[in-house]
């Protein structure tokens, strides 16, 4: 199934309320590549910097995203299995994410979930605020299940 690069565009930015909210935005989505960003206008604690809920968003839908753009959406699901986040310092700036994965994980992935009904993945990231710092960063365990045809 193919979908076209604002449907996918509107699936990461509009799927959750919350997501919607927080005004994340897509910068990049290409096969096996994503880039996002989350201003910090609504998004601020109450020290003024922005909210970990927010950060941990920005760090685990990344996985949803390559999902988006690398795999076959009538075939296969993602879950995430497991997130940690570690907070290494405030973000008092917009911040973004990027995530590439190598086309050889990602065909490792895609033939273990045909031959297995799923396959396990890592990603791991860094959230930047606008200088470049890292201020967050991320190992998420996501798993691509294969959807089971309907018995008839």
């Amino acid at each position: 199934m193919e979908l076209t690069a604002e449907t996918m565009k509107s699936l990461i930015e509009k799927p959750f309320s919350f997501v919607e909210r927080m005004g994340m935005k897509v910068l990049v989505l290409e096969p096996r590549r994503v880039k996002l960003s989350v201003p910090l206008k609504g998004n601020e604690s109450h020290i003024g910097s922005m909210y970990a809920g927010a950060l941990f968003t920005i760090a685990e839908i990344p996985g949803g995203a390559l999902f988006l753009s690398t795999f076959d959406i009538s075939r296969y699901y993602p879950i995430v299995k497991e997130m940690t986040v570690k907070f290494v310092k405030s973000a008092r700036t917009d911040v973004t994410i990027e995530m590439v994965m190598p086309v050889s994980e990602a065909e490792r992935i895609e033939a273990e979930a045909e031959k297995n009904g799923k396959a396990e993945f890592v990603l791991e990231g860094e959230v930047k605020d606008t200088n470049g710092e890292i201020v967050t960063v991320s190992r998420g365990i996501y798993q691509l299940r294969a959807i089971k045809p309907n018995p008839v």
